[in-house]
């Protein structure tokens, strides 16, 4: 099972916290300590559209694209027991927003083990 992750933040990153990751990436990398695991990261402006883009059903059909490996829509919609132009439309959107990938053969993929949802409550 693939155990890669990514972050999904609210908001948009600060510069400032930003450049204080990298900085202790540096020092790190000076120290000879290993560097943490890579999380992709993508950030919605707001929660409103962070549940907009990830409906319960597009949950469900990154699940089931990340159970079953790389896949067409065609065989997805099959599987899922929905409508072409629905799953079509869904891919779409999570396509655009990073969450499915095309593999080198133009197939469909779900490469996240993990989506980690981070919700600041500070501005």
């Amino acid at each position: 099972m693939n155990d890669k992750k990514i972050g999904i933040g609210i908001g948009i990153g600060d510069a400032n916290e930003t450049a204080q990751e990298f900085v202790k990436a540096w020092h790190r990398a000076e120290a000879g300590e290993p560097a943490e695991e890579p999380v992709e990261r993508l950030y919605f402006q707001d929660l409103s559209t962070l549940l907009q883009t990830l409906t319960p059903r597009r949950l469900e059909l990154l699940k089931k694209l990340h159970q079953t490996g790389p896949s067409s829509v065609r065989a997805l919609a099959k599987t899922l027991l929905r409508d072409y132009k629905n799953v079509h439309q869904d891919i779409a959107v999570l396509e655009r927003a990073g969450l499915v990938v095309r593999t080198a053969d133009r197939r469909l993929s779900a490469p996240w083990g993990k989506v980690v949802a981070e919700i600041s409550l500070a501005a």
